[in-house]
């Protein structure tokens, strides 16, 4: 993401809406903090016409941006996935000792089966931990301010969120699916 401003108001907006916070949960609904530690607001679609959610408004033009560079870094996506519907996503704290623990996938349900890609961009530098493991694939991508991920939402790319061992990691995460209308 080229404009790290962005990341500087959503975490802004995130601390400015107590309201709208809610302990992490997993997809399961776990609450215990076992699989999960995290502080989330879940953001939906209409939210974007309210002048409050601005911040997100500007990242979700910025996103944009990065799925039209995946789109060409994956050509094939084009045939089948030139448009794309986002639906609630979080935008997720997690404080010293904060985690996904679990090893998990974006689609692994009827519920879920929609799900094509999964996107995240890191709204700051982590000094020590909350690195996303992608252990298939031997990958820790460290946590760096404005860094957005894109990736299929199936099994293959089972990850999960390490430890914060130092300080605070922020997010914005969702997944972009087949238009309602296709």
């Amino acid at each position: 993401m080229e404009d790290s401003s962005c990341c500087i108001d959503l975490i802004e907006f995130f601390e400015h809406n107590k309201d709208l916070q809610k302990p992490g949960s997993s997809g399961a609904g776990n609450l215990d903090g076992t699989a999960k530690k995290s502080t989330d607001i879940t953001i939906y679609p209409l939210d974007l016409e309210d002048d409050k959610f601005q911040a997100v408004s500007t990242y979700m033009e910025e996103l944009k941006t990065c799925y039209l560079d995946y789109l060409e870094e994956w050509e094939v996506l084009k045939t089948f996935l030139a448009r794309v519907h986002i639906s609630p996503f979080n935008i997720q704290k997690y404080d010293t000792g904060g985690h996904f623990r679990n090893l998990h996938a974006e689609r692994t349900s009827i519920y879920d089966l929609h799900r094509v890609l999964v996107w995240m961009t890191y709204l700051n530098d982590v000094p020590d931990g909350g690195e996303t493991v992608f252990p298939l694939y031997e990958i820790n991508v460290k946590p760096q301010k404005g860094k957005t991920l894109i990736w299929p939402a199936e099994w293959t790319h089972s990850h999960f969120g390490a430890v914060v061992n130092k300080g605070n990691k922020y997010i914005i995460t969702g997944w972009m699916h087949f238009p309602d209308d296709a």
